[in-house]
């Protein structure tokens, strides 16, 4: 059962172009991975938005965080000959200057709405940018979960010091409470489950180490959704398939007869990213009882094949809608989809 969903004919629904850069200088160079959510009768997004300063021949620039400006960003820029510069053609995504690195993009967070799901509007001005040390490069790929009508942020917080799970809450869309890092670097595609089981939080997430171990999916337990224990690595990657070489956590697991339904995304050798589904149990969420063996989504059409990281298709957005899921996901690292699919088919294919 392969690319069983329907995709929104309206596909790109958000261009990079579409978005305000949020300051002078400044261009949006993708448009990523957004978390979706309902809130006050719309649709809602949280968008990862990767913003670069405008390219300048015989200079490398970047735009790095600063608290101290109106907007809280600054742009720097080194001559490409200068010495104490250390970069590359050939992974245009970083450098280093007098030691130190620096990536060429900066995200940030940004909501969207939608009174359609289609149509969206979206902030002028970022909605969360990184804070603090652990967060210098940037905030990304954000999950948001309700639970007890409290809206839970999980997203990667980056630095030089690697990348973690940051947690951020918040009622009303307005006001934000950080919690800080709850699972620390090398770590990322947290989802937390919707409800607590056996009075417990609980947590898909993926911790990596460059140069071991593999980049699996596990689950760990809260009591508080700070402190975070009982880790067991349960999908593992599977050689020559679909999800050879890393797996990751989507959106929060979804409630059904059978069991919890998560569609995770897979990426081969070749580092094409391709959507399938896993069904834990509802009481024992470390237990899988199915998993796709066949992707339910490729990187099929033109704006997943070519963009900025071409021949993906990533989600960490999901809306339910009876017996539809709502999927939005970004397509080639750079633009923003819609896709629909059936719950009941996704089970069916698993059991």
């Amino acid at each position: 059962m392969t690319d069983v969903v329907k995709r929104f004919a309206q596909n790109p629904i958000l261009l990079p172009h579409q978005v305000e850069p949020s300051m002078p200088g400044l261009v949006v160079e993708c448009l990523m991975n957004p978390g979706a959510f309902q809130f006050d009768g719309k649709t809602w997004l949280l968008l990862r938005v990767a913003e670069r300063p405008r390219q300048k021949e015989g200079v490398i620039s970047t735009v790095v965080i600063d608290p101290s400006t109106a907007s809280g960003l600054r742009i720097l820029e080194f001559k490409a000959d200068d010495p104490d510069l250390d970069y590359t053609d050939e992974d245009p995504r970083g450098f280093l200057y007098q030691g130190r690195s620096y990536l060429t993009t900066l995200s940030h967070l940004r909501l969207a709405w939608s009174t359609d799901g289609i149509h969206f509007q979206v902030a002028s001005s970022p909605t969360l940018l990184g804070q603090g040390e652990l967060e210098d490069f940037g905030i990304e790929d954000c999950r948001v979960t309700e639970i007890a009508g409290i809206f839970y942020l999980t997203y990667t917080a980056v630095s030089a010091q690697g990348f973690g799970v940051g947690l951020i809450s918040t009622v009303d869309w307005q006001h934000f409470t950080r919690h800080g890092m709850i699972l620390a670097p090398n770590n990322k595609d947290c989802a937390l489950f919707p409800e607590k089981i056996a009075g417990q939080y609980v947590a898909l997430h993926r911790p990596t180490m460059p140069g071991s171990g593999k980049n699996h999916i596990w689950l760990c337990k809260s009591p508080d959704l700070l402190h975070w224990g009982e880790h067991s690595c349960i999908i593992e990657t599977r050689p020559g398939m679909w999800d050879a070489a890393r797996v990751g956590a989507g959106a929060s697991p979804i409630r059904t007869q059978e069991g919890w339904l998560e569609i995770y995304h897979g990426a081969d050798e070749n580092h094409r990213y391709c959507l399938g589904a896993v069904l834990f149990d509802l009481d024992d969420p470390g237990r899988v009882i199915a998993r796709s063996q066949q992707p339910l989504m490729e990187p099929v059409m033109e704006y997943e094949v070519a963009g900025f990281f071409g021949s993906v298709v990533f989600t960490n957005g999901l809306l339910v809608d009876g017996d539809r899921l709502i999927m939005y996901y970004g397509a080639s690292d750079h633009v923003v989809c819609a896709a629909t699919l059936s719950i009941a088919e996704v089970l069916a294919s698993l059991l």
